[in-house]
């Protein structure tokens, strides 16, 4: 994947700011042990984290984070780049309706409007403050743990959160109510219709002859990497991975067939209206 290094313009970089922000009593459990909870509660649509003994508000300071190191400078610029050829997509697609949304990068844990957020539970996009949260070291899990390599499936990543700020500034999210769980929820027509718009800006960012006017634009085997991303975080390896079974009435995002499924069909379209998971998923 080819890409110009962003400006930073759309990052808010929290990373350094008030002293490292951890969970309360996860110094004890290491990130072995947070790793599992992450998968737990994905998996099974339970906040496990809330077993941690937080003492207080669950929020505490310790050490200053260290300095970012050449690795994370990059990376910063990679997300920064990610984001702000995702956002010209949807401007494009969307006119005056699309409103800009910075992704906050931290450590740890952060404050938002939707409540403290933690790493351990992976990208997140909060339609309260109209932000999307990320803590650089999940693309290291997406790697080692889940199996997905690669700058493209990192972006897929991005360009799905903002496919939740999409969602947000259309309306749809209004749509899931109390439905939010189970294999035809309005929960998980959310989650595959956010697959669907992350292709929809692939779809764009696979157009040749983009990078000459200073874009994203895709390699050979990108679109692979994204595809086996979207297959490693679906409900039912997840499920697999973290109790040997599967439970559809506890999925909350799709089955990694659905997620590779709705990804592709915005991927081959480029047409946000193909994106209707909700006609198709929910009953």
């Amino acid at each position: 994947m080819r890409y110009t290094p962003g400006d930073g313009s759309n990052i808010e970089d929290r990373r350094g700011s008030g002293g490292r922000r951890g969970i309360g009593g996860a110094g004890s459990l290491g990130i072995g042990g947070l790793l599992v909870l992450l998968v737990l509660s994905w998996a099974t649509g339970t906040n496990f984290l809330q077993l941690l003994d937080t003492g207080g508000d669950g929020v505490s300071e310790s050490a200053a984070p260290a300095a970012s190191t050449p690795e994370e400078e990059q990376m910063r610029l990679f997300v920064d780049a990610v984001s702000a050829d995702t956002q010209e997509i949807w401007t494009q697609l969307l006119g005056n309706r699309y409103q800009r949304a910075n992704v906050v990068l931290f450590r740890d844990a952060t404050s938002t409007a939707c409540g403290q957020g933690a790493a351990a539970t992976g990208p997140f996009y909060c339609p309260a403050d109209g932000l999307v949260y990320l803590d650089l070291s999940f693309f290291d899990e997406l790697d080692q743990r889940f199996g997905a390599p690669g700058d493209f499936a990192q972006a897929y990543v991005i360009a799905h959160e903002y496919g939740h700020h999409v969602q947000n500034l259309l309306g749809y999210d209004e749509r899931v109510g109390n439905d939010r769980a189970g294999a035809n929820s309005a929960a998980v027509a959310l989650e595959l219709q956010a697959d669907c718009f992350a292709g929809v800006w692939g779809h764009a960012a696979s157009q040749g002859g983009r990078f000459e006017r200073g874009k994203v634009e895709l390699d050979p085997g990108d679109v692979e990497e994204a595809l086996q991303a979207a297959a490693a975080i679906g409900d039912d390896r997840l499920q697999k991975m973290a109790q040997g079974r599967v439970q559809p009435e506890r999925f909350t995002h799709g089955t990694s067939g659905q997620r590779v499924e709705w990804f592709r069909r915005g991927l081959q379209s480029g047409d946000p209206r193909q994106c209707d998971a909700f006609t198709a998923v929910t009953r």
